[in-house]
């Protein structure tokens, strides 16, 4: 048996390519996608291993604001019918409070 080391970012990463949901026999992945801002808070842990993550399972998308990003996610959950969404990094700080009014909204 090997250990694999992953860094948190790494692990997250890889746990999120590997969600899927079911529903009528139809399959498809949970997480497609990840919008995100890189600031001082993720940039260093999540940009790599994005970059570096096999098959690139997931796709990035850079929005203008935080906030937007919320709405969007909430957007294409419900556009699928609720079986996946996107999922949503910001930077520390004024960034990541923006992403509350989403969160509530959802």
């Amino acid at each position: 048996m090997t250990t694999v080391r992953l860094t948190a970012a790494q692990a997250l990463v890889r746990y999120l390519a590997c969600q899927w949901s079911e529903r009528d026999g139809q399959r498809q992945r949970a997480v497609p996608g990840i919008f995100g801002i890189f600031g001082h808070g993720n940039v260093c842990g999540l940009g790599p291993a994005l970059e570096e993550e096999p098959g690139r399972e997931l796709a990035f998308h850079q929005p203008k604001n935080e906030q937007a990003m919320a709405h969007a996610a909430i957007g294409f959950a419900r556009a699928s019918n609720l079986l996946s969404t996107l999922a949503c990094t910001a930077s520390i700080g004024p960034g990541s409070t923006n992403l509350l009014t989403g969160a509530a909204t959802a």
